[in-house]
C-alpha cells in the first residue's frame, strides 16, 4: 500500500462486547483517504470563497470539484478492541475517466509484535463539479489531479 496512517481505537468505536463496531471502519476509510489526498496536495473539499469579496468568486468552469461516494464495502477478518492501535494502509486501486477506487487494509499489532489483519475495504468516488447551491455534475478528473493520484497507486 502506498499510504499508511495509524489510530487508536476509542471507547466510542466499540460495541457492548468491546469490539470495534463494523460501521466504524467506513469513517476510518474516509479519514485515511482524506489524509492520503492531502499528502499529495489534493483538496478534499474546495475552499469556500468569501461571499463579500466579488474578486474571490471561484471559477466554476474548472473548480471547485468534490468526490461523492458511489460505493463502499468492507470485509472483516478479526476483531479489534478498545485501545488497540490500528494501522490503515491505503492506496489508489484504479483511476477511471471520472472515478477513483481506493483500497484499504486494516491491521492491529498483537502482543507478540506481529501484525494481524483485521479488515479490508474499498471506496469508489466520482469526480464532480460543485455548483453554487450544491448541485453536482460528473466531470473527467483534471490532469493535474490524475497525475497526483497516480503517485498513490
Amino acid at each position: 500500500m502506498s499510504f499508511r496512517t495509524r489510530r487508536r481505537v476509542e471507547f466510542r468505536d466499540t460495541d457492548a462486547a468491546g469490539i470495534v463496531h463494523f460501521s466504524v471502519f467506513f469513517p476510518w476509510m474516509e479519514s485515511a483517504e482524506h489524509e492520503m489526498l492531502r499528502s499529495v496536495g489534493i483538496d478534499v473539499l474546495p475552499p469556500h470563497p468569501d461571499p463579500s469579496d466579488p474578486a474571490a468568486a471561484p471559477d466554476y468552469q474548472h473548480r471547485p470539484i468534490t468526490w461523492p461516494r458511489v460505493r463502499a464495502a468492507c470485509d472483516y477478518t478479526a476483531a479489534a478492541r478498545f485501545e488497540d492501535w490500528i494501522e490503515v494502509d491505503a492506496r489508489v486501486q484504479r483511476i477511471g475517466r471520472s472515478s477513483v477506487e481506493y483500497a484499504f487494509r486494516f491491521s492491529r499489532q498483537q502482543r507478540d509484535g506481529q501484525a494481524q489483519a483485521v479488515a479490508e475495504g474499498s471506496i469508489v468516488t466520482v469526480c464532480c463539479r460543485l455548483h453554487p447551491g450544491g448541485g453536482l455534475d460528473k466531470v473527467a478528473i483534471p490532469q493535474d489531479i490524475r497525475e497526483k493520484l497516480a503517485t498513490l497507486q
